[in-house]
């Protein structure tokens, strides 16, 4: 999913490198950050109470990002049981239960706006990396159920 938005990013006339991009470099201020930043900031505050530091928001933005979506790999998994029971309509379907779950949860927190006040073309771009995100993840459960 990430190389997809990436190739898109590069198409747009983005110019950092793969690492630099996936890993957020150069993000320093809240206002910038992609939505998983910000639910990890208002998960942080709302537990501990306490403002998460501006210095936070790159480690913040990673570990939401690659949390949720190894979260979701672990329930598509869990769920199956084993590749055995895996169906090829199984994979797409992850990734449109993922996406949809964003547009559901996102606003609710304060994040995304509701899903209709989006354009067709920005829902399609982000549907279409969820589906590709829905196809690695059950080609990763695969391939670790081989191991």
């Amino acid at each position: 999913m990430d190389l997809v938005w990436f190739v898109r990013y590069r198409r747009g006339g983005g110019e950092s490198s793969f690492a630099d991009w996936e890993l957020a470099s150069g993000l320093d201020a809240w206002d910038a950050a992609p939505a998983p930043a910000r639910v990890g900031k208002l998960l942080f505050e709302t537990v501990t109470q306490r403002e998460l530091p501006v210095s936070q928001v790159r480690l913040t933005t990673n570990l939401m990002h690659w949390g949720y979506g190894v979260q979701w790999g672990a329930v598509f998994g869990l769920a199956l049981g084993s590749a055995s029971r895996m169906r090829p309509w199984q994979a797409p379907l992850l990734g449109v239960l993922v996406w949809l779950a964003s547009y559901v949860s996102l606003p609710i927190a304060g994040v995304y706006k509701p899903i209709w006040s989006y354009p067709a073309k920005t829902l399609w771009d982000d549907l279409s990396a969820h589906l590709v995100y829905g196809v690695a993840a059950a080609a990763a459960f695969r391939a670790a159920c081989r191991s």
